[in-house]
């Protein structure tokens, strides 16, 4: 398939310019192509806004960027309805939400009413601005970006029903030595990011959003993705576990990874790989669990409580 084709060149580009970050690069796609959206958390200076710039200009769509304040307002997001005074009539003046992809830079600096006005735009793929209901022309996919060690210094922590519409939250780490030292070779007379060119069209994501649900996922497989989630909900040290859209989430990312890797069904494996991915963000330890244990520990120890069916053939 041409536009699975180019999909992959275009990942091996992001790649070769962010360096050392594959499994942030990995999930990135895996989330655009499910239609879902990413938070990615990190110290500053990292990459995550060159992350999501590299992969805007290996698009031929649309791209924006909302660098999130407090005094940023819902209307600086979704638009707002305009008086001209030269025609005496009302206009509609979309926001930065008009777009395929968005970056939604340092979410956490916004307050809790302009981060809900992201709600209704990441569920529905929609705005309504006074009362009039827009629909974004598809693909939609929005990267936020969130720096953790200043949840105290004028930031705004997420609220859990805006962290369930992050399909998916990457930690993305400090690079290697030895990718380090490449960055700052490669960097030293020119930024790599202004030699990128446009590798996939709006219609080439459309098309592999479509092929995504076409991947088969057996009653086996199905049964263990359901088994992990209802262990959240379960496990004795996490007050509220994951909902049924993140179940939802987990089965689409899944048929992501398969097609990405040229399998036309998804494994088990690809089903524990990805959890920690889209669970962490969403559970929440009891006062006694986050005592004892962190998310991450809690996660790891829930699924190897999990056994892997093993794979006969495709399992059907």
């Amino acid at each position: 398939m041409e536009a699975l084709h180019k999909i992959k060149k275009a990942k091996e580009a992001l790649n070769n310019v962010i360096l050392g970050q594959e499994e942030a690069v990995d999930l990135v796609f895996i989330t655009l192509l499910s239609g879902g959206h990413i938070l990615l958390e990190s110290v500053p200076g990292s990459g995550k806004t060159k992350l999501a710039n590299a992969l805007a200009k290996l698009f031929k769509g649309n791209f924006r960027r909302i660098q999130f304040t407090p005094d940023v307002l819902p209307s600086d997001v979704t638009g707002i309805q305009f008086f001209n005074p030269k025609t005496q009539e009302f206009e509609m003046r979309m926001g930065p939400v008009d777009t395929n992809i968005l970056l939604a830079d340092e979410i956490n600096r916004a307050t809790p009413r302009t981060q809900s006005s992201l709600l209704e735009v990441m569920e529905e793929n929609q705005t309504t601005i006074d009362g009039e209901t827009i629909q974004l022309t598809p693909p939609f996919f929005v990267i936020a970006s969130q720096n953790p060690i200043e949840s105290n210094q004028g930031t705004f922590p997420l609220p859990e029903a805006q962290l369930d519409r992050f399909m998916m939250m990457v930690k993305m780490d400090y690079p290697s030595y030895t990718n380090e030292k490449q960055i700052l070779k490669n960097q030293r007379l020119t930024d790599p990011i202004n030699d990128l060119s446009p590798h996939v069209t709006k219609e080439d994501i459309i098309t592999l959003q479509k092929e995504v649900r076409k991947i088969e996922i057996t009653d086996i497989v199905m049964d263990y993705l359901l088994e992990l989630v209802r262990k959240t909900r379960e496990h004795e040290d996490i007050e509220i576990g994951v909902s049924t859209r993140a179940a939802l989430a987990l089965m689409r990312a899944s048929q992501s990874k398969a097609l990405l890797e040229g399998k036309d069904y998804v494994t088990p494996q690809d089903i524990k790989l990805l959890a920690p991915h889209l669970f962490e963000h969403r559970i929440n330890l009891s006062m006694e669990g986050s005592l004892r244990y962190n998310k991450e520990d809690i996660i790891q120890q829930l699924i190897e409580s999990v056994p892997v069916p093993v794979e006969m053939g495709h399992m059907k």
